[in-house]
């Protein structure tokens, strides 16, 4: 068994964190907080769970605490620390959330995919955001795999190894067999083809954060671009995959494109395949520099775990920084 009062005890000097969302993401921040001495968790947050106990949440022993329905007690009890925030993916729907805690005193580490880059599609509302935590001295950041690694960090990473970067090239494949219920839902798997068509066209489908990938890997590739291409197809499935879960003319996923170009002159390609059943799941990044650099991922980065523990690890750097910041600000290493 855990000596959970013993952990508590122990962690008391450190970095006090909010959870905010206690969905399938949520849990595996929380799970990852609580294997992490350098924080201390104070509170989780959920209105569709308040009341319930964590440890009933979670499925495992943990501190007995009871999910609060409002954060302002605990952003008050954890001022100077963390919130940690798995509330959702567009920067509108998190940003008065982010806001509350930044004049709570707390900076805030999110799996927001447009938080990744926010000066794409919000400039104004991101500049904004940048002034409110530089005038309360706290650092916001969104990250995770897919935005805030595979398709824009890592390329980064790589050009520090080589001189001039003219081209990125990104390939991230994901078999969606292996990943949550959410996630098979997001991409349409098992629809008919025409009804995925009209999910997709209503907003209700798809992968969001792809654009700020190419955004954020252009700036960490020392690329201009002024431009962006987008493009969203359905994966059918035939024979070979309907052990997986669907029939054969079914959607089983989607493939996303995002072509990013400066004067007119293509410099970053991305490409993301999630479907259920694809035979190769693997992470590619591919840089036309001097020298040319080429990585492969077997397997894949995994997405949920990888992301809790990028949003975990994100905290342990934020007291340092300050205002807005992206993926590229962070400390390369832990």
């Amino acid at each position: 068994m855990v000596d959970w009062e013993g952990r508590v005890a122990e962690r008391e000097g450190g970095i006090p964190v909010v959870v905010a969302g206690l969905g399938d993401m949520g849990r595996g921040i929380t799970r990852s907080v609580l294997e992490t001495p350098e924080l201390h968790l104070v509170g989780v947050v959920d209105p569709g769970h308040a009341g319930k106990t964590l440890e009933s949440l979670l499925n495992s022993p943990c501190p007995q605490m009871v999910v609060a329905a409002d954060a302002r007690g605990l952003l008050r009890a954890a001022q100077g620390g963390v919130l940690l925030q798995a509330t959702g993916s567009t920067f509108e729907s998190v940003r008065p959330q982010i806001e509350q805690a930044v004049t709570a005193g707390l900076s805030v580490s999110s799996t927001c995919e447009e938080l990744a880059y926010p000066w794409l599609r919000h400039e104004a509302a991101a500049e904004a955001l940048d002034r409110l935590a530089e005038r309360n001295d706290v650092a916001v950041v969104g990250t995770g795999v897919n935005p805030g690694f595979v398709l824009d960090r890592l390329p980064a990473v790589l050009a520090q190894m080589a001189g001039s970067v003219r081209h990125v090239e990104g390939l991230r494949v994901i078999d969606a067999a292996t990943r949550r219920q959410g996630l098979r839902r997001k991409i349409g798997a098992g629809l008919a083809e025409e009804e995925w068509e009209r999910a997709l066209d209503q907003g209700r489908l798809g992968h969001v954060g792809l654009a700020e990938s190419a955004a954020l890997a252009a700036l960490g590739c020392g690329l201009e671009m002024d431009e962006v291409e987008e493009e969203i197809d359905a994966v059918l499935a035939g024979s070979d995959r309907v052990a997986a879960g669907v029939k054969e003319g079914e959607v089983a996923g989607i493939h996303h494109r995002v072509r990013g170009f400066a004067g007119g002159r293509e410099v970053v390609k991305l490409d993301l395949v999630m479907a259920v059943g694809e035979p190769e799941p693997r992470d590619e990044v591919h840089l036309d520099a001097d020298p040319p650099l080429h990585l492969t991922v077997l397997g894949g980065v995994p997405g949920e775990q990888a992301t809790a523990w990028a949003v975990v690890h994100a905290a342990e750097a934020l007291p340092q920084l300050r205002g807005l910041v992206t993926i590229l600000d962070l400390p390369t290493g832990r």
